[in-house]
C-alpha cells in the first residue's frame, strides 16, 4: 500500500471559516512564538532544542494564561505545527535546506489535523470544535478513510482540504515503446523522435493583467479594505497562473508515462539556472524540477521507469550519429553540422537522441557507465 494525498475544495460556513481562521491564527502564532525560542537558545546558549522540549514550552505558554484563546481551538495542529518544525530544523541542519522563518498572516495558511481532530463518515468530513460538516467538493471518492487531513486557505481566499490515504497503486502494461526528453524554453520538451511541445508561457499570458493589478495596490492606503481587495485580486491572478501551468504540467507527465516504459531526462540545476537574470523567469515558469518530480512520483505508481542522466553529460554538443563532441556551443545556435561526419542536426533533437542513448546505457549497465566516441561504443568504470 502507498500513502497519496487527494486535494479537494470546500466552501466553509461563516462558523467554520471564523474558527479555521482562529486555528491559522493560533498555528501560526506557537509556530512563530516556539522557533523564536529556539533560535535564541540555538544563538546564544548553542543549544539545540528537540520536539519534546518544544512540546513543554507548548504546554507551559498554554499554562501560563497569559494566552488563553489559544485552549479555543484543538490542540492538535499545534502540536503538529512543531512536528513541522522539527523537520525544518532536520533538513537545516543535514543541509538540504534553509533555515526556518517566521510564518506570515497574508501567506498560505495551513492546519493539519490527525484522527483525534476530524472524522470521516459516509462521505462527510467533521472537524474538532465543529458540528456541522465541511462542505467538500469531492470530485473523485477516496480509495481508503483518511489518517489525516490538511486545511489550508490560499493568498486569494481560496480552502482546500488534502486527505491522506492508502492506496494501491495499478501497474501499466509493459510496452516496447522508450523515450528521450530535452527540455527547454521556448519548448517545454523535445523529443528523440522530433515531437516538440510548446511552452505555454502563463506568466507572460497575463503578465499585462497582472501588472495593472500591482498598480493598482500599489496605491491603495496600508490597512485599508479596498488594499485588502486590491491585494486578494493580485494574489487570485497569481493562483491563476499556477493552476494553468500545473494543470499543463500534470497532463503532459501522465501523457508520458502512460505512452513510454522508459522515460530518459537530463539532471539540471535549476536553482543554479535561475541566477541568470535574463532567463530567470521564463525558466521558473517552465517549472523543470516540478515536471521531472511528477514524472518520477507517476512513473514509480505505474510501474515505469524514469532514468536522469548525469548533468555534466554534454547532450547538446554531442552528434548523436558519430558521437564526436564540439568545443563550444553557444545557446543562439539551434542548428549545427558536425565537422567529423557531416551530419545535420536540430540542437534539441539531437540532445533528446543523446539523453535517450545515455538513459537506456545507465538502465542497462548501472550508474557508473560512461558513454565514449560511438553511441553503440559502452564502457563501464568499476
Amino acid at each position: 500500500m502507498t500513502k497519496r494525498a487527494y486535494k479537494y475544495r470546500f466552501y466553509p460556513t461563516e462558523e467554520q471559516a471564523e474558527l479555521l481562521a482562529q486555528t491559522f491564527g493560533c498555528v501560526r502564532f506557537v509556530y512563530n512564538k516556539i522557533l523564536h525560542w529556539r533560535t535564541d537558545a540555538y544563538f546564544q546558549q548553542k543549544e539545540k532544542i528537540g520536539y519534546a522540549r518544544a512540546c513543554q514550552k507548548l504546554t507551559e505558554i498554554k499554562q501560563s494564561g497569559e494566552f488563553p484563546w489559544l485552549n479555543d481551538v484543538s490542540s492538535v495542529p499545534l502540536q503538529q505545527c512543531l512536528r513541522h518544525q522539527q523537520k525544518a530544523f532536520k533538513n537545516f541542519f543535514e543541509g538540504r535546506t534553509r533555515y526556518p522563518k517566521f510564518k506570515k498572516k497574508r501567506s498560505r495558511q495551513s492546519a493539519e489535523f490527525t484522527k483525534s481532530a476530524f472524522r470521516y463518515r459516509d462521505g462527510e468530513l467533521y472537524i474538532a470544535k465543529s458540528k456541522d460538516p465541511l462542505n467538500v467538493t469531492w470530485s473523485r471518492k477516496l480509495p481508503s478513510s483518511p489518517s489525516t487531513i490538511t486545511i489550508t486557505k490560499d493568498p486569494a481566499g481560496r480552502y482546500f482540504v488534502s486527505c491522506l490515504c492508502e492506496f494501491e497503486p495499478k501497474t501499466m502494461p509493459v510496452t516496447n515503446k522508450t523515450v528521450g526528453i530535452d527540455l527547454g524554453i521556448k519548448d517545454l520538451f523535445v523529443t528523440d523522435t522530433g515531437y516538440k511541445v510548446g511552452n505555454p508561457r502563463n506568466t507572460a499570458k497575463y503578465a499585462r493583467k497582472l501588472a495593472k493589478a500591482q498598480r493598482i495596490l500599489s496605491k491603495k492606503k496600508f490597512g485599508s479594505a479596498n488594499r485588502n481587495k486590491a491585494r486578494i485580486k493580485v494574489a487570485r491572478i497569481h493562483a491563476k497562473i499556477s493552476d494553468c501551468r500545473l494543470d499543463n504540467l500534470h497532463k503532459l507527465s501522465r501523457r508520458l508515462i502512460n505512452e513510454n516504459q522508459v522515460v530518459c531526462v537530463e539532471t539540471l540545476k535549476v536553482k543554479n539556472m535561475i541566477r541568470n537574470p535574463k532567463l530567470s523567469k521564463v525558466i521558473a515558469d517552465a517549472s523543470w524540477g516540478e515536471f521531472i518530480r511528477q514524472l518520477k512520483y507517476k512513473g514509480n505508481w505505474a510501474g515505469r521507469q524514469v532514468v536522469e542522466i548525469d548533468q555534466f553529460f554534454p547532450s547538446s554538443k554531442r552528434c548523436s550519429a558519430c558521437g564526436y563532441t564540439v568545443d563550444k556551443l553557444p545557446l543562439d545556435i539551434r542548428e549545427w553540422a558536425c565537422p567529423e561526419c557531416g551530419e545535420s542536426h536540430d540542437r534539441d533533437i539531437n540532445a533528446a537522441k543523446n539523453i535517450k542513448a545515455a538513459g537506456l546505457a545507465v538502465l542497462a549497465f548501472g550508474e557508473n557507465v560512461s558513454l565514449v566516441s560511438d553511441t553503440s561504443d559502452i564502457s563501464c568504470s568499476r
